[in-house]
């Protein structure tokens, strides 16, 4: 590797650590409390403020569960079929299996929000969250409880929804009885899916 491409990987590295981070659905606050970095520091390397020594590297690298290689782009993607044991569970019950196993562009995962029992009359808002991406979003069954900004939507079987992440955002299951099951696409640097064809009648 060249000092050109060195300073490259570098310079890289902060998206991809972030890609990593919101991959697994860590926040910058939770990764703080895991490997002792202070936010501040972890949102700077992030943002590629700083210049990450090798020592957090390597205890970021043990975090998120990735290679020195994948983080600094020299590792190349993999290509076997996601395992259900690489399922991520969340406090809240939901569950999300990643379908990509590379850091950095467009990542998809599938989300399972679990059975709600018994909602109250008026149950809470989704709790809504903003930061840096655009993300789509396709229910496969059940229905889904979007909270984008000022807006609530409920998405059913077959139905998209595509935002930038920046605006507060939150999802939940909408109805009782079943789960909610669905795919999102989330593209930490903006990236998003490129339609290549028209629908019909267009």
């Amino acid at each position: 590797m060249t000092g050109d491409d060195l300073g490259a990987a570098v310079a890289a590295m902060g998206p991809r650590l972030r890609a990593a981070r919101e991959q697994r659905g860590a926040t910058l606050a939770g990764v703080s409390r895991a490997t002792g970095i202070s936010p501040s520091t972890l949102s700077r390397i992030e943002t590629g403020r700083r210049k990450p020594t090798l020592e957090v590297v390597l205890r970021l690298a043990k975090e998120y569960g990735v290679s020195l290689d994948e983080l600094a782009g020299t590792a190349p993607a993999p290509v076997a079929e996601p395992r259900p044991s690489a399922a991520l569970s969340f406090g809240d019950d939901k569950v999300v299996l990643p379908l990509t196993r590379y850091v950095g562009g467009l990542h998809a995962h599938k989300h399972v929000l679990p059975a709600v029992e018994d909602p109250p009359a008026r149950p809470a808002r989704p709790r809504q969250v903003s930061h840096e991406g655009y993300e789509w979003v396709c229910v496969l069954y059940g229905r889904l409880w979007l909270a984008l900004g000022s807006q609530d939507l409920v998405l059913a079987a077959g139905d998209v929804a595509e935002f930038d992440t920046r605006t507060p955002h939150g999802l939940a299951n909408a109805a009782p009885g079943g789960p909610v099951e669905y795919l999102v696409l989330f593209g930490p640097q903006g990236e998003r899916p490129r339609p290549r064809t028209k629908a019909a009648g267009e």
